[in-house]
């Protein structure tokens, strides 16, 4: 396997960035112009554990919209949706639930998070996924 170029690592450390920073118009245009958005960086972090875990909620439903494997998992089990509940981040949360998240995936679980922590209203919002099958 080729080593990828210095000007390849430093375009992708850029997608990563704007992840992170919820530039989403940035990050849309790359991908929309053929870069893979299931791409993930050396801890396995997706563009969606970036923005979910960095409060992103623009950037988090850009990357749905476009199709991003809602539970993919980094290198330590976390998924995008534990992250936006670990973060406290509603409009995330409720946008991945919305997508098809799963509450009890991962290590830990976005479930997990909530009740560890004693959030009350991310308990409830993640309940609502069995008591109506969506969550808006």
């Amino acid at each position: 396997m080729t080593q990828p170029s210095d000007e390849t690592i430093e375009l992708a450390n850029r997608l990563f960035d704007y992840a992170r920073k919820g530039a989403t118009e940035q990050l849309a245009a790359y991908l929309d112009a053929g870069a893979p958005i299931n791409m993930r960086n050396a801890a396995g972090d997706t563009f969606l554990t970036l923005a979910a875990y960095h409060e992103a909620p623009a950037t988090v439903q850009m990357l749905i919209d476009r199709g991003i494997d809602i539970e993919a998992a980094n290198d330590r089990g976390q998924r995008a949706l534990t992250c936006a509940v670990f973060k406290q981040d509603e409009e995330s949360t409720r946008a991945l639930l919305r997508a098809g998240a799963d509450p009890d995936a991962g290590q830990p679980s976005a479930r997990g998070t909530a009740e560890v922590f004693g959030w009350p209203a991310f308990t409830e919002i993640l309940a609502a996924v069995e008591q109506r099958g969506t969550n808006d």
